[in-house]
């Protein structure tokens, strides 16, 4: 009996001062931080000329008031599957909730395309935002289907830059 406490206690303090040296593998899969969408007027203090460019010639950057056209007619539940392709972020950290809530992220921004903003805010590294973009970026809305369904021509980069 006394051989098998001796041998828990060995693993025990084997597998603490495994824990000590390398720390707990788990722990660090999460420690990195949440990249967060902050709003493209964020992203103008840097980049004046390219947020004035999209502001000005990029229709999605007021898609908001696009869909709040279509919204009569329209179940609440068919209204915010809108959202996922008409505003920044839905249902993603920091992203649109609502018109009142995050008025910053109610069209379609910066971050749409070049990914959650808040890591490249705080670094000011190129490396911490998706940079070059290929149409393949353009899918996750762009997508035949929709294409088809909505019966639009996409405009690849929309005039942003």
């Amino acid at each position: 009996m006394s051989k098998m406490i001796g041998i828990k206690t060995t693993a025990c303090m084997l597998f603490l001062t495994t824990f000590l040296l390398w720390g707990w593998p788990i722990s660090q899969a999460g420690s990195e931080t949440e990249k967060t969408y902050v709003g493209s007027q964020t992203c103008q203090e840097c980049h004046e000329t390219e947020y004035e460019n999209f502001k000005t010639y990029a229709k999605k950057a007021h898609s908001y008031e696009h869909i709040k056209v279509m919204r009569k007619g329209l179940a609440e539940a068919e209204f915010r599957t809108c959202f996922e392709c008409h505003t920044t972020g839905y249902k993603k950290p920091g992203g649109f909730r609502s018109e009142h809530e995050t008025p910053h992220v109610k069209d379609c921004g910066c971050e749409v395309c070049h990914g959650p903003g808040s890591l490249h805010v705080e670094t000011n590294e190129p490396e911490d935002i998706k940079g070059s973009l290929t149409a393949k970026d353009c899918d996750v809305c762009h997508s035949a289907d929709r294409v088809a369904a909505f019966d639009y021509k996409p405009l690849i980069h929309g005039g942003a830059h």
